[in-house]
């Protein structure tokens, strides 16, 4: 049996070091996969609680260790805190494993660490600057939240994860003896755990988040659907139950490759997966389509409960270049919207500047568009413009959307 400790710190490194998506670095790396469940455990354990560790390293460290010593710490420390493994076992694990990676000018120092490390010596701060450490959240968007949300930043920040969200085509009830939450969307449930098995290939279900179901649920049924940023699939296939054809672009072939993937393993034949820059205008496309869906790039900032290791890349987030990117989206799809047509802008952020903010300056330079108002039985807030849909009340999705009317 290998040493627990080595699978995460593989995918970890990746995570860290590489800033490889998390999920991504699980489904690439080979574990172990008798212990994976444990594996798993260990590596969005160590992610949801990084700001913490690394007050703990900084803590009790007298100078900054070496990425590869950081990484194989924090599994030791999460071993030791979350897990209540015997402080022996892990110093002697967190030393074979720095051997074994080639570190065993570290193994001394990993050693003397974990033998004087004393959590109760841990000191969190105060105010915004502790909610960054108990969040993960960057300090600057701690900022962002309190700004926005009031004392309620803290509830949004701090939000954990519901479970796994299912979305069922046909046989839900064979697993519904399984413990469950249910959601306000009929055919979609939410479990502690879901192991995937034959199911999944027939499609009978899919995972899909809350907050994409939702924003799907505000789209009015129509003939000619345009998804503008479609990958990996999930709403273009649930959206073809309701409209005539769903037209599904993407920028990259492989994301390209993930939509024809879903909606064949969906059934969604009405479905077109096509690679295409939704930012860059075709005549061709113009009032083509009764509705068009931008659901765009974004930070993310919603999903960090379902993404332990997106708070990692948040500070490098440069907002205004995001909010360049999005508008010339909005603005670009905008002119495929035939007359009397609905346009709707969504983000998977809880971010104003990213929503409600864009939604504003795109509708005061576009004067063929009104704001229209539209409700959702998932629980939100209502904006100037659209609905926000928080993690705090909302299973842990935070989503936005916004639909606007093109006149007639």
């Amino acid at each position: 049996m290998n040493n627990p400790f080595y699978d995460p710190y593989r995918i970890l490194t990746r995570v860290y070091q590489d800033g490889a998506h998390l999920k991504i670095a699980l489904a690439e790396e080979r574990v172990e996969e008798l212990h994976r469940a444990r594996t798993v455990r260990i590596v969005y354990g160590v992610l949801e609680n990084d700001g913490y560790l690394s007050l703990c390293i900084k803590t009790f460290a007298e100078k900054a260790p070496k990425a590869p010593v950081r990484v194989a710490l924090k599994i030791a420390l999460y071993h030791l805190l979350y897990m209540e493994k015997p402080r022996y076992a892990v110093t002697d694990m967190a030393v074979d494993l720095l051997n074994k990676v080639g570190k065993q000018g570290a193994a001394g120092f990993a050693n003397a660490f974990l033998r004087r490390f004393d959590a109760a010596k841990v000191g969190i701060p105060a105010g915004d600057e502790g909610l960054s450490v108990q969040s993960n959240f960057p300090l600057p968007i701690i900022k962002m939240l309190r700004a926005q949300y009031g004392e309620r930043a803290k509830d949004i920040a701090l939000a954990k994860s519901s479970g796994v969200c299912v979305r069922f085509v046909r046989g839900m009830e064979n697993y519904l003896s399984r413990e469950h939450a249910d959601t306000p969307f009929e055919d979609v449930k939410i479990f502690p755990r879901f192991a995937r098995d034959e199911g999944f290939g027939r499609g009978d279900y899919t995972f899909q988040s809350l907050g994409s179901v939702a924003i799907c649920a505000a789209v009015e049924p129509c003939e000619n659907l345009l998804d503008a940023c479609a990958a990996p699939g999930g709403k273009s296939v649930l959206l073809a139950e309701k409209c005539g054809h769903v037209t599904a672009c993407e920028l990259h072939p492989h994301r390209v490759a993930l939509i024809e993937s879903y909606k064949k393993r969906m059934g969604a034949e009405n479905v077109s997966a096509l690679e295409k820059d939704s930012s860059e205008f075709d005549p061709a496309w113009e009032e083509a389509f009764d509705g068009v869906l931008c659901d765009v790039p974004c930070s993310g900032s919603g999903t960090a409960a379902e993404n332990p290791d997106l708070p990692l890349r948040l500070a490098e987030k440069n907002f205004e270049a995001l909010e360049g990117v999005q508008l010339a989206i909005l603005r670009n799809c905008a002119r495929y919207v035939k007359k009397d047509g609905a346009l709707y802008y969504s983000t998977c952020s809880v971010l104003s500047q990213e929503n409600d903010s864009v939604a504003e300056k795109f509708l005061k330079e576009n004067a063929a568009f009104s704001r229209e108002e539209i409700s959702s039985p998932l629980a939100h807030e209502k904006t100037e413009f659209g609905l926000q849909f928080l993690p705090d009340r909302a299973f842990g999705a935070g989503f936005y959307v916004c639909k606007m009317r093109r006149k007639a």
